[in-house]
């Protein structure tokens, strides 16, 4: 049928990352594109808010400990701008009490840094997936 998509049509996964350390985010960006989907990253809780603003995502992956905001008060603001949106919670401090919190905010998953790069690729897409089917 002409009005169906065929797979090499199908939209890329749109991502939104943000971390303050910078290379990381850069490298683990690098990474992620390479899996043929989008990515956005900010370097901060406010940036991350100013770029929600121009675009949809489809995923954001944030870290919970950053200098400017709080992973829990960004998360808050990033479903309330964009209630469909997937978030992801990256810890590096390992604290559970406080990926149970994201996710009573509504994150839809969370992983402990360092974490496995197919892990969190995996989760990505899975999340993008669960979306979409709503």
């Amino acid at each position: 049928m002409a009005d169906e998509m065929s797979l090499s049509e199908k939209p890329r996964l749109r991502l939104l990352l943000v971390d303050d350390e910078a290379g990381f985010v850069d490298v683990l960006a690098r990474r992620i594109a390479k899996r043929n989907i989008q990515v956005c990253k900010a370097y901060s809780g406010y940036e991350a808010v100013q770029i929600l603003r121009k675009e949809p995502f489809d995923v954001a992956v944030l870290d919970l400990k950053m200098a400017d905001m709080d992973g829990i008060e960004l998360l808050k603001i990033l479903k309330k701008m964009a209630p469909d949106l997937q978030v992801i919670i990256l810890t590096g401090h390992g604290c559970e009490a406080a990926a149970r919190d994201g996710m009573s905010h509504g994150a839809a998953d969370y992983l402990i840094k360092p974490c496995d790069f197919e892990e969190l690729t995996a989760k990505i897409q899975q999340t993008a997936l669960h979306r979409r089917e709503f």
